[in-house]
């Protein structure tokens, strides 16, 4: 197989790549499904193997919590169709756990070198398990790799997907371990004037002018 090159692959900030596919709800064109919604878009190394019926299983059981925050699901390994649904319908028999969002079959491997899921030193034939952020306009806003052999986190997931939605909706930064509810950081100021105002603020916690925290309550 060919080698991918790095500088090809889709990066934070870059329009997500637009594709068409056969998926479990049938062809799609992926810049019409997503529009207007946030999307988390993942790769899984294959159908019927452990640790990936743990992790999709997983998004479905939280398809509640990411639709309540308009995001759409759609998964994707390097299986046939047939393979799909059987091994959804097999999940979903033996632990009652319906994967119902749209799982892609990329058997020709398309999408997953369009995304750069496929690391030769990995696997030629398997994808890793990445997991791209897209926001309402298709801009990547973040993306995370993990190894064949390690799960993902989806308390992890929920919370950067929470995180990026406040840092948008409120003009703001997030601090290090940030959770829901807690503060926020005031963006730097990058005049005197800016300086001066957060120096007065007292609602703010500070550390210093450049380091200062909000509540968004």
């Amino acid at each position: 197989m060919e080698n991918i090159d790095i500088m090809t692959m889709p990066r934070i900030g870059d329009l997500a790549p637009d594709f068409e596919a056969v998926t479990t709800i049938g062809p799609i064109k992926f810049s019409e499904y997503i529009k207007h919604n946030w999307t988390i878009l993942f790769s899984h190394p294959a159908d019927f193997t452990p640790v990936c019926t743990t992790e999709m299983s997983g998004f479905a059981q939280e398809q509640a919590f990411f639709s309540k925050l308009n995001t759409k699901l759609i998964g994707l390994s390097i299986d046939s169709i047939h393979s799909h649904l059987a091994w959804v319908n097999n999940v979903r028999t033996n632990t009652n756990v319906y994967m119902d969002f749209p799982i892609i079959a990329d058997i020709d491997m398309k999408v997953a070198k369009l995304y750069g899921m496929l690391h030769p030193g990995a696997s030629e034939t398997a994808a890793v398990r990445a997991v791209f952020f897209i926001d309402p306009k298709g801009t990547i806003r973040l993306i995370m790799y993990y190894p064949l052999n390690v799960g993902r986190n989806m308390a992890e997931i929920k919370r950067v997907l929470i995180a990026l939605q406040t840092a948008d909706q409120n003009s703001c930064a997030l601090p290090l371990n940030w959770e829901p509810g807690e503060m926020v950081i005031v963006p730097p100021p990058k005049t005197l004037k800016q300086m001066d105002s957060v120096i007065a603020n007292e609602t703010y916690e500070k550390i210093d002018f450049y380091l200062a925290k909000k509540s968004l309550e």
